[in-house]
């Protein structure tokens, strides 16, 4: 099939789904979030029954630094015990004869897995057992999930709600819908339909085969199917087989490859909606999905164009850089994956990123160096745009001499101070990383192989750890494979990015919403910027990319534009 038809096609499908998809799952999640009703089976009403096991009050709202500290405190609960967890597994039942994980792996992953990052700096074959896949890792990725999306509730009610105390729900009770109503449902579909597309399911160590060259190969076998899921849907990204989507067994065929994009794409995609059902203007949802779907299309664009491109004997031979992808998917289906999986801080890759042309994989970094907004992870993407959204509204207001304020509510100076510091946080975490890590080379382990153009002093090596720490810092866990991330620096350094890269900017949102519920609302005069529509869409468009432009030129010129000027 012509490349560009396959492109095409696949593209519409996906498109096609998500339009389908995106009134019933949008709407029904806000439902989710604004119910009083507890979900019931019958007479058993499950969560009233976890609420009293967990002694929650249910129908107690809090304040934002009550919602944070919840947040927090679970989360730290989480880290350390998937910490202890890997630590022990040698002694576990289903452990496969693996042994405990390293100190400083143990932190990284516990920190990445509670962080919905997902990075792995690991062989999952070797290194995690059966029983910490999914009572440890799997666990995470709905529960990582679920407090993304907890936080975007809370943001949204700070629009909505006028609270005297700044209430602005109640953690425990977002985080227990998320997780039964919306991720465990929608994934345990897509487990289904993985299924049937061959992705296997089982709790057998392995079997042994004989290879093409007649050595006998020992082939890893694992729960792929249900973890596959929920690692798409959540965004998370973490691969239970080293190959992580590019592995026949997570990913067998171009349909199971659309399908796990469009789990990707769909919860991020269908919160604005959400978000426009619960502040009752379906247009403000509207303007930020087209937001999202300009910078998505653009940057998917490019990849596209660069990964089809015929520079070499081998990528005229081949059609395109062909190099690191899997024939099964092609350039489409693996430009159109990357793309997905970098603007939805997911992080799963079906094919091996280094690989890519340096203008395709600096359009994949810069992707997530807008910050993933496009369309985000799940419940990151939403609050990240909204941050966003009110620096625009900001800064258009001043330009053009209107009332700063977004849905009713005035962006004074607090409102501001947090939303900028959100914002920055990312940022600082990418460059002062690359920063250290490139000038103390030979202090924290960057090291390359010999001849290797991932070698340290080499424009790709510059671009490898950038990447690295963007990966980190947005939470999103795909790597360029070239680079060695086992030494304890990396280790270290890398979890502390996941980590103030995840809880940073989650209290700063908080105390935002909290900020926003405690004002009474305003009704829109003459001088009120309007935010829905294509002047807002292209306003707030022009904020992401020069906010960007203005942080990462510098760095993205010493490393991937750099390269592909070569």
């Amino acid at each position: 099939m012509n490349p560009a038809l396959a492109a095409g096609l696949q593209i519409a499908l996906v498109i096609a789904v998500l339009a389908i998809l995106y009134v019933p799952v949008g709407d029904y999640m806000a439902k989710v979030y604004t119910t009083d009703t507890d979900l019931r089976s019958g007479d058993l009403r499950i969560e009233t029954v976890l609420y009293r096991l967990c002694r929650i009050n249910a129908r107690t709202d809090q304040t934002w630094y009550g919602y944070a500290g919840s947040l927090l405190g679970f989360s730290a609960a989480s880290v350390l015990f998937l910490y202890f967890l890997q630590r022990i597994q040698g002694v576990l039942p289903l452990s496969g004869d693996l042994s405990g994980v390293s100190p400083a792996m143990a932190f990284n992953t516990a920190a990445s897995f509670v962080a919905n990052t997902n990075w792995q700096s690991y062989a999952p074959e070797t290194t995690m057992s059966n029983l910490t896949q999914p009572i440890g890792l799997a666990v995470q990725n709905f529960v990582s999930a679920a407090v993304g999306m907890a936080v975007a509730a809370a943001l949204i009610r700070g629009f909505v709600r006028v609270s005297r105390g700044g209430e602005i729900g109640n953690f425990w009770v977002d985080l227990t819908r998320g997780c039964i109503r919306i991720l465990l449902p929608i994934s345990f579909v897509i487990a289904l339909i993985l299924l049937s597309q061959g992705v296997i399911q089982s709790f057998d160590s392995g079997f042994t085969s004989t290879g093409l060259d007649g050595n006998s190969v020992t082939n890893a076998l694992a729960p792929v199917a249900s973890q596959e899921a929920i690692k798409e849907l959540g965004t998370n990204g973490g691969g239970i087989l080293a190959a992580n989507s590019a592995h026949p067994f997570e990913n067998p065929t171009p349909l199971s490859n659309v399908v796990e994009i469009i789990a990707i794409l769909l919860i991020p995609v269908a919160l604005t909606r959400t978000f426009g059902t619960m502040v009752g203007d379906r247009k403000q949802g509207l303007t930020l999905l087209a937001v999202m779907g300009i910078l998505w299309s653009g940057l998917l664009a490019v990849t596209l164009a660069a990964e089809s491109g015929q520079r070499g004997v081998a990528a005229t031979a081949a059609g395109g850089m062909m190099e690191g992808k899997e024939v099964r998917f092609g350039i489409p289906g693996t430009a159109l994956f990357a793309v997905s999986t970098t603007g939805t801080s997911t992080g799963a890759v079906n094919a091996a990123h280094d690989s890519m042309s340096p203008l395709g994989g600096g359009a994949v970094m810069l992707n997530m160096l807008l910050g993933e907004i496009a369309p985000g992870g799940v419940g990151t993407g939403l609050y990240g745009i909204l941050v966003l959204a009110l620096i625009a509204v900001f800064v258009g207001g001043l330009l053009v001499g209107r009332t700063p304020e977004y849905l009713g509510k005035k962006l004074g100076q607090r409102e501001i101070t947090l939303a900028a510091l959100s914002v920055l946080v990312m940022p600082a975490l990418v460059l002062i990383g690359t920063g250290i890590t490139v000038i103390l080379s030979s202090t924290t382990g960057y090291q390359g192989n010999s001849g290797d153009p991932g070698t340290p002093g080499s424009i790709h090596g510059f671009s490898e750890v950038l990447y690295a720490f963007a990966s980190a810092s947005n939470n999103n866990g795909s790597a360029f494979g070239g680079l060695t991330v086992t030494s304890d620096w990396f280790q270290s350094s890398l979890g502390v990015c996941m980590l103030l890269g995840r809880f940073l900017p989650i209290i700063f949102v908080l105390a935002l919403a909290g900020s926003l519920a405690s004002q009474k609302k305003t009704a829109p005069g003459a001088g009120t910027l309007p935010t829905a529509g294509p002047m807002f869409a292209g306003l707030l468009t022009g904020t992401v990319v020069l906010v960007a432009a203005l942080t990462f030129f510098p760095a993205l010129a010493l490393g991937p534009i750099a390269e592909a000027l070569q």
